[in-house]
């Protein structure tokens, strides 16, 4: 974590996660909470993400990457924690 109180998590989500809302979902939940990064999908199925803020905030933000949106069944988290690169905002990557 930074000395400026943020952390980042990179986060791959893994299961059934493309065309349920998952990125729109995870957007959504990220801008409530105050947390910046972006979400995109990948080609292999999976989502990727990265949240950036507070570390309680990031940290609930990983924990609710487990569920995700109510369509989605999540197989597998794996997660990251890097240096902060100055996030501002959160958006969908395409």
């Amino acid at each position: 974590m930074s000395e400026h109180g943020r952390t980042r998590a990179h986060v791959y989500v893994s299961g059934h996660v493309q065309g349920v809302y998952y990125r729109a979902t995870t957007r959504d939940t990220a801008r409530d909470r105050g947390v910046d990064g972006w979400v995109k999908n990948l080609a292999d199925g999976r989502v990727e993400a990265v949240f950036e803020g507070p570390r309680d905030d990031v940290e609930a933000m990983v924990e609710w990457c487990h569920e995700g949106s109510p369509m989605a069944t999540v197989e597998d988290v794996d997660v990251t924690y890097e240096e902060p690169d100055g996030e501002t905002g959160f958006r969908v990557e395409r």
